[in-house]
């Protein structure tokens, strides 16, 4: 490990980041935001084109441009010798690889001469099938001699690299989400939300309203939403369905979806949509622990989610039996929808818990600071992680 000179700079981590949006890129600006105001040097390299550049640098990172696509390709070697390059000329004490392809380059560029960090944030192998997914194992297995420590967002996360065979020094860390931006104090006012999403301006006041907030792709799982649409409609009359964000899988998801299903595309704030619904759902087919019912639940919205990992995790105990499906099952996935907005009793009920659990168990503060420690943990007691920070 690379010695810093004690007292002389604070600590340089950077942060290899491929995706550069979605939960991913939000978890990273949350985590920067808090380093840089602990006094720690955050860098931030990622593709440029996404959120995640720009709004990483209004959190106080320095922002390298690291080109590099989302999937292995004939670029790999390119996109391997320009982090190694970046690691090298920032002075970097701690890396810390997000997501698949992040860590896939980031460890084939230090093979552990620094600490480092990888974060899954989902397995890749679990978006595979067949001969790719065993390779994702083979490589996650291999390259854990190069992580000093894999870092899981849930216990399912974890159990699911030890069951795929990956020995590892492991931690947990459960996502956390800015309270100040997505908690409430109170009940939320869905009628005034609503009043604040233009597509929707006229909606009657009553009228049952379930929100999908996620990249239109195949891992969140809207086709299996979309399928389970037309028998909730039948069962609760008026009822209405928007899919938030955009992704991959538009094109294809507008064509499936029956009519009176809105598409809103890529929005900058989902605070209204996740105010304005009565339920917000995610039938995600994998995940680590997804932000948006997180986000949800902190505005005091039910949700319901498909069980993978995380979810549980994510949810107030006990309330598995009203929230969590099994994924890709469109029957389930409809009754599930139905009972909640067949029952406001139960919605108030379990909204009231969601907020309240959240408030006590996601606050991003909390996880910023765990994963503080988790750098003084990798880089051992002669380089205090906070040297020179302020609170």
């Amino acid at each position: 490990m690379r010695q810093s000179r004690a007292g002389k700079r604070p600590l340089t981590v950077l942060h290899l980041v491929q995706p550069v949006d979605g939960g991913v890129a939000r978890m990273v600006v949350d985590l920067v935001r808090s380093q840089v105001g602990r006094g720690v040097r955050a860098l931030v390299a990622c593709p440029p084109g996404g959120p995640l550049a720009g709004q990483a640098a209004e959190a106080g990172a320095e922002v390298l441009p690291w080109s590099a696509g989302r999937a292995p390709g004939p670029a790999l070697a390119s996109e391997v010798a320009t982090a190694a390059r970046l690691i090298r000329l920032s002075g970097t004490d701690v890396l810390h690889a997000h997501s698949a392809k992040a860590g896939l380059a980031g460890r084939l560029a230090v093979r552990g001469r620094i600490p480092t960090v990888f974060q899954p944030h989902a397995w890749s192998f679990d978006a595979m099938e067949g001969r790719p997914a065993g390779l994702a194992r083979t490589w996650e297995r291999h390259a854990a001699r190069w992580s000093t420590r894999i870092l899981c967002v849930s216990e399912a996360e974890r159990r699911a690299g030890e069951e795929a065979g990956i020995a590892a020094r492991w931690s947990v860390i459960r996502n956390g989400i800015d309270l100040d931006r997505f908690g409430a104090d109170s009940a939320p006012d869905r009628t005034g939300a609503r009043a604040h999403v233009p597509p929707l301006d006229g909606l009657p006041a009553g009228a049952p309203l379930v929100v999908c907030v996620g990249r239109l792709c195949r891992q969140k799982g809207q086709d299996v939403l979309l399928r389970a649409w037309p028998g909730v409609v039948r069962a609760v009359p008026g009822a209405r369905l928007v899919l938030v964000g955009d992704g991959p899988e538009g094109e294809r998801l507008r064509h499936l979806a029956p009519p009176g299903v809105l598409f809103t595309g890529a929005v900058a704030d989902t605070r209204p949509w996740l105010r304005a619904a009565d339920v917000v759902v995610l039938p995600s087919r994998w995940e680590g622990m997804a932000l948006a019912p997180l986000e949800a639940m902190a505005c005091g919205t039910p949700v319901v989610v498909s069980d993978v990992s995380g979810a549980r995790e994510s949810l107030p105990p006990g309330d598995g039996a009203h929230c969590l499906v099994p994924p890709q099952e469109p029957a389930a996935l409809r009754s599930a929808l139905t009972a909640l907005l067949s029952d406001p009793a139960l919605r108030e009920a379990l909204g009231r818990r969601a907020r309240s659990h959240a408030r006590a168990a996601h606050d991003v503060r909390t996880t910023a600071a765990a994963v503080l420690d988790l750098y003084q943990e990798v880089l051992g007691p002669s380089r205090p992680a906070t040297r020179e920070c302020t609170p």
